[in-house]
């Protein structure tokens, strides 16, 4: 048994906006405010980072077309006691999904971590 650091990437949809900072305000605020509610503190909320097609450096992940943005935001949870990379994925998916309900998630990556780096 391991634990596993997953990162999960989260596709947020804001409607009425006209920035993209406020997009992303909202965005981050929702999402660990729905997590909260559903005693999920420790997933660390970020927006993630999309690559310039042209020059490659990253930007944040969010568009804004017609007052509705999409805004990609990186979800990060601590798995501890799984058999492997695919079981800590599922874990994650259904911790995470259970208080996002009808947010879709994709695995973006999963780090064994040592048994040692428990903040607890």
């Amino acid at each position: 048994m391991s634990n596993y650091l997953v990162v999960l990437e989260a596709a947020w949809l804001v409607r009425d906006v006209e920035d993209i900072d406020d997009a992303i305000g909202v965005a981050v605020s929702e999402a660990g405010k729905r997590l909260n509610q559903q005693d999920k503190e420790y997933v660390e909320v970020d927006v993630g980072a999309t690559g310039c097609p042209a020059c490659g450096e990253p930007f944040d992940s969010a568009f804004i077309a017609a007052s509705t943005s999409l805004v990609g935001l990186m979800l990060e949870i601590e798995i501890f006691n799984a058999d492997g990379e695919e079981h800590a994925s599922r874990i994650a998916k259904s911790e995470v999904g259970g208080a996002l309900r009808d947010v879709p998630l994709d695995v973006v990556e999963v780090i064994e971590t040592e048994e040692g780096d428990e903040d607890e």
